[in-house]
């Protein structure tokens, strides 16, 4: 899995770090997602598709 982020768009609502701390994090000063690992392990990413799903903006985008 690969993910990839359209930062410019985030919403700043931290659902993906809430759901995914370990791949997803949020810059303090205007809480913009921050992609701290790209191809997260096969562990990770059941809960990198629910940080997705529930991104209010759409921004995290998967591919295979």
């Amino acid at each position: 899995m690969k993910i990839t982020v359209a930062a410019d768009a985030c919403c700043g609502a931290g659902q993906c770090v809430l759901t995914a701390p370990e791949v997803f994090d949020q810059r303090d000063e205007d809480g913009t997602v921050v992609l701290l690992d790209g191809t997260p392990p096969a562990e990770r990413h059941d809960a990198v598709r629910e940080a997705a799903a529930l991104c209010p903006a759409g921004v995290i985008e998967l591919h295979a």
